[in-house]
């Protein structure tokens, strides 16, 4: 995904060794792993400092630093030295990796053993002791190829994780009523490293009036009429709504402050109509293409989850509603038999029409029906006009959010499935989504744990991934679909 709203994860790998095992061992076991990222397009520098004791480990990380290195893999080719490597970790500031070498032959096991199985042990005891995090893979010792595919998978929580730390989340509140839900409390947002600005709805107005006129909207019309095709059915609207998309982008330039990358939360009803004069949902969607997500009503936590999803998934993302059970009839005449799910592993995803173009299967400008009905009855749309509707193309997707609960404590969930080739036969930018044990996963982890009704998607199965960044990040409760015969916490056995 090209956009400057998200970092490029540049890698480096420090071989680390233990002073009775020979330094030499641990350098080219690195110079192995080197060469096997090579080969499989993972770029990677290599620290020709070779960690054994503390001054190495100083002179490793000024070196690091100087190359620009922002992802660091520490790498255990022998036993390792446990202080020295966990320093290495806790003054490097940024990501870090753990991993080990395998062993390479039963002619190598006396003068060419490294031990560092065994060695892992330590620098995870020595980590915890330090209280210093590290990203460790599932099986974190493996041969030269092996290592490279394990440091393939680090990337993108590296990149999630270096995105956190200068995140800045602007919000333009306060919530709708009755979305309480979508709660934000601020000190988990700190503790995953991510800054908050919040702001009234009035201040937005203010800056949205002050764009009137701004030159460069004929230029953004016209981008949008370029996207939109034939599905450009209320051209009227347009003027509004790139005057809209330049104050997001200028007030996103403007307040940065101190970090680089940004993502909205913002007031979308019941007032935006009456005063703005449109639905905002079409700006949100090009946002979202260009990588900035805008969270509908206020979700500060479904702002931060989309922007997780997109360094993830180095992708563009959504917002949707878990919105609506799928009726029986579509069910058996679209689903049952053409696709390996029951009934209530299906569902509809829904917003009103903050989904990216390149998302949908097709793509109309049209009015919000709901606010239609309440704000203007029996007249032509007019302010309730902006919504960008469409079925969402089929495609693998993973479900999932981050959210600090009622109870001030950080939980996520994390959810495979597919959006499936399936006629909604509805409005808005919606989807007909299935997902494992969709019905046990929504009731035991979903209202269970008290989630709100938004969910963050990625368009391909990112699951190991968010999993992993979660974990990174101290997520204690990571709901997941659970197979038949995996009982929940909370679930009777008797059902």
């Amino acid at each position: 995904m090209k956009t400057n709203n998200m970092p490029e994860v540049k890698l480096g790998i420090c071989a680390v060794s233990r002073d009775c095992f020979p330094m030499e061992l641990s350098a080219r076991r690195r110079s192995d792993v080197v060469k096997a990222c090579q080969a499989a397009g993972i770029g990677i520098y290599e620290c020709p400092v070779t960690v054994e004791n503390e001054d190495h480990m100083l002179a490793a990380v000024e070196d690091m630093k100087k190359a620009g290195v922002n992802a660091l893999v520490v790498y255990l080719g022998n036993f390792g030295p446990e202080t020295a490597e966990t320093l290495l970790a806790k003054n490097f500031h940024a990501p870090v990796m753990f991993t080990a070498a395998a062993e390479e032959g039963s002619d190598k096991l006396v003068d060419g053993r490294g031990d560092a199985y065994c060695g892992m042990l330590n620098a995870s005891y020595n980590l915890g002791l330090r209280n210093v995090k590290a990203y460790i893979p599932e099986y974190p010792v493996g041969t030269a190829a092996e290592t490279a595919e394990k440091i393939k998978d680090f990337i993108p929580v590296a990149r999630t994780l270096l995105g956190l730390s200068a995140l800045k989340i602007i919000s333009f509140g306060p919530r709708p009523q009755d979305f309480l839900a979508c709660n934000a409390p601020i000190a988990q947002l700190y503790n995953v490293g991510a800054e908050i600005e919040e702001n009234s709805e009035l201040d937005l107005f203010e800056s949205y009036n002050k764009h009137a006129g701004d030159k460069r909207i004929p230029e953004v019309i016209a981008d949008m009429e370029k996207e939109l095709g034939d599905g450009n059915k209320m051209s009227g609207i347009l003027p509004k709504l790139a005057q809209y998309e330049l104050t997001l982008l200028d007030w996103a330039e403007e307040h940065k402050g101190s970090r680089k990358y940004v993502v909205f939360a913002n007031k979308c009803w019941p007032a935006f109509q009456t005063q703005f004069g449109f639905v905002p949902c079409y700006v949100n969607s090009r946002l979202a293409s260009k990588g900035i997500p805008v969270a509908c009503e206020v979700d500060i936590y479904g702002a931060l989850s989309e922007f997780i999803g997109q360094c993830v998934s180095d992708d563009v993302v959504t917002l949707l509603d878990i919105n609506n059970s799928v009726p029986a009839d579509m069910y058996e005449n679209n689903i049952k038999g053409k696709f390996d799910y029951a009934h209530t592993d299906t569902f509809m995803g829904f917003h009103c029409g903050n989904t990216a173009a390149c998302k949908l299967s097709s793509r109309t400008m049209k009015y919000q029906l709901i606010m239609h009905r309440g704000l203007e009855p029996d007249k032509e749309p007019d302010i309730t006009r902006g919504t960008l509707e469409g079925d969402i193309a089929p495609s693998e997707i993973t479900f999932f959010r981050l959210q600090s609960t009622a109870d001030g404590i950080l939980r996520a969930y994390v959810a495979e499935g597919e959006i499936l080739p399936v006629a909604t036969c509805s409005f808005g930018g919606i989807g007909v989504f299935a997902i494992k044990e969709m019905g046990r996963f929504y009731r035991h982890v979903l209202i269970e744990g008290r989630y709100p009704h938004h969910g963050a998607v990625t368009f391909a199965h990112n699951g190991k991934a968010l999993f992993n960044v979660f974990r990174y990040l101290g997520v204690s409760e990571i709901g997941f679909n659970q197979p038949k015969g995996m009982l929940y916490r909370t679930e009777n056995p008797f059902s």
